[in-house]
């Protein structure tokens, strides 16, 4: 039962190496769980991100067809006699065209006749 003198005993390096072996287990389980969670936090963001991503061409498409149907003629002329406006319609002969080329003079009137 008892353990006889001679035995060898167990130093204290062993010990103290297997407590050392338990902690860097225990820091790298902690830090394992550290980065998997802020790798959940990353992908939780980018979803985010992208779901605002999409709001935001949803939003451009919407302007874009609220745009087009208030600059319709049509939907302009009409809105134009609900509110009772004087605008009436001009006929086609009395359009003038201007020619988009720059002019070669540079002054607005001119006192010549």
């Amino acid at each position: 039962m008892n353990r006889r003198r001679d035995e060898p005993r167990t130093s204290a390096s062993v010990f103290f190496a297997v407590i050392l072996a338990a902690t860097i287990i225990a820091a790298g389980g902690i830090l394992h769980v550290f980065y998997k969670n802020r790798q959940i936090q990353i992908t939780r963001e980018i979803d985010a991100i992208d779901r605002r991503v999409e709001q935001c061409r949803l939003d451009i498409r919407t302007s874009g067809m609220r745009m087009d149907q208030l600059l319709n003629r049509f939907v302009i002329r009409k809105q134009l006699q609900e509110n009772g406006s004087n605008l009436r319609p001009i006929s086609l002969t009395v359009v003038e065209e201007i020619d988009p080329a720059p002019s070669l003079r540079r002054s607005v009137a001119s006192a010549a006749p």
